[in-house]
């Protein structure tokens, strides 16, 4: 009888394992296309820590750079590009403390044009890089949601909290004001949302039954009225659970979320949200595909290039360069090569950093 019982057992787990192992394997498969998405906060980035870093040599060399008969540009640019953010902002407090004097100011008055806005930037810590970058999409000339989305859709947890404490000392106005002030809509809510930080950090466990619910909230949410649903799925869910989501959402469907997105919102709504989707799926797709656009206009788009040439240097730069090569069938490195002119080149270059064949 025990005997018999224990039969009828393994056959039960037998099941239930072969039930939960499909599962599992489901699982784990809907993760494999994510290996890139896995170095999106800091893994696979062109610049590296420089090991024989020497502050005092790096101040020598900036100051024979910018006090010499000529400005030596490419003693300055050497210097920058081969440096983590935290030992160039090492370098500028050694820089004052030796000369007195700001090595910002010092290579603006000696540098002018894109090149001086692109060691600017290099030079700024990347709070202050991206609260101003922010303060410029919300209040300056066109429309504010795609680098507004950019930043406050890209940046980790800790990073966007500093970023906005300095937008609201610098600027004196919280971003959620100006937010609220020059957009409208679901775009708005959707900045607003994101600008909150509220984003449910993953726990390491799998909640099927609240995807299978946001699945058929999203799916019923076609109506008037039903955007807070999106909104609120959108930008509260963490990363690894809306992967779940959108995958669970085509299974069911047969269809991409982004085919729904695109009948059912217009306009910067429709941008927004399909950015978001791009972000959540594949976050160095979503850059290769903002770099590929700036190289594409007439006369490239400098400031988003060196954005985000400088802001994903240290974190997933060659992510994006290995997307950008599948994609578009040309490296990044030659596509800069080949669009951008003028001194700042070389430092775009450099963040780059080389070739992919």
């Amino acid at each position: 009888m025990d005997e018999a019982k224990e039969r009828a057992a393994s056959s039960t787990m037998s099941v239930t394992h072969g039930k939960m192992g499909l599962s599992l394997t489901q699982e784990i498969l809907s993760h494999l296309g994510l290996a890139n998405k896995t170095a999106a906060w800091g893994t696979l980035g062109t610049l590296r820590t420089f090991l024989s870093f020497n502050v005092d040599k790096d101040v020598q060399r900036l100051l024979k750079a910018i006090a010499g008969q000529g400005v030596d540009r490419i003693a300055i640019l050497d210097v920058l590009t081969n440096r983590s953010r935290e030992q160039r902002q090492l370098i500028s407090r050694a820089f004052h403390e030796r000369t007195q004097q700001d090595l910002l100011k010092s290579l603006q008055a000696a540098l002018s044009g894109n090149l001086e806005r692109i060691v600017v930037a290099l030079l700024q810590p990347a709070a202050h890089l991206d609260a101003r970058e922010l303060r410029t999409a919300l209040k300056g000339p066109g429309s504010a949601e795609d680098v507004a989305l950019e930043i406050l859709a890209t940046r980790t947890p800790p990073q966007l909290q500093e970023c906005l404490a300095v937008y609201k000392h610098n600027f004196q106005v919280d971003a959620a004001e100006d937010i609220k002030s020059e957009t409208r809509g679901i775009l708005r809510d959707l900045l607003l949302a994101l600008a909150k930080g509220g984003r449910e950090a993953y726990t390491g466990i799998i909640d099927y039954n609240l995807a299978a619910q946001d699945v058929q909230a999203l799916k019923q949410a076609e109506g008037p009225s039903t955007e807070r649903t999106w909104v609120l799925v959108f930008t509260q869910r963490n990363p690894e659970h809306l992967i779940r989501v959108l995958n669970q959402y085509q299974w069911y469907t047969g269809h991409e979320l982004e085919k729904t997105v695109r009948a059912r919102f217009h306009g910067a709504a429709c941008v927004a949200l399909l950015n978001l989707a791009l972000v959540i799926r594949n976050t160095p797709m979503y850059f290769a595909d903002k770099l590929h656009q700036a190289l594409q206009e007439t006369e490239p788009n400098y400031q988003a290039l060196m954005r985000i040439l400088i802001s994903r240097s240290e974190t997933d730069l060659l992510s994006i360069r290995a997307e950008f090569r599948k994609k578009f069938g040309k490296s990044l490195y030659s596509s800069l090569q080949d669009a951008v002119k003028g001194d700042c080149r070389s430092a775009l270059l450099a963040l780059c950093r080389a070739e992919d064949l």
